[in-house]
């Protein structure tokens, strides 16, 4: 499976920017959909998943009631909406796949090739 992420940019602090991960197969029923970021010099950090047959989403504290993860069955997509952005924000950013639910990027089979939020102060 391969993941093509895209939407990344630069945007002033309180703006928005919307990322959407593409799939090149099937997205199953029991797979995991996932976000993650990482910021020059930092590790790799969760931001939020959801699952693809129930929906369930779930957020890293940093980005609750900001950001917003959802999918598009159809079209085989899942996005994020990133509201009110924070310089502390900027990253850049990776979609992934896993088979099961986890926060650990070590956990995700599948990674997409990141791409580049940069929020301005």
């Amino acid at each position: 499976v391969q993941l093509q992420a895209s939407g990344g940019g630069l945007v002033q602090a309180g703006g928005s920017l919307r990322l959407s991960c593409a799939a090149s197969a099937r997205i199953y029923s029991s797979n995991i959909m996932a976000w993650f970021r990482q910021a020059p010099g930092k590790e790799r950090e969760f931001v939020a998943s959801i699952r693809w047959l129930s929906r369930s989403t779930y957020y890293a504290d940093s980005v609750k009631e900001r950001f917003t993860i959802s999918k598009d069955g159809a079209e085989n997509t899942v996005d994020l909406q990133m509201n009110s952005l924070k310089p502390e924000d900027s990253a850049v950013y990776y979609c992934a796949m896993a088979r099961t639910y986890s926060r650990y990027a070590k956990e995700y089979d599948y990674w997409g090739q990141g791409t580049l939020v940069t929020v301005s102060s």
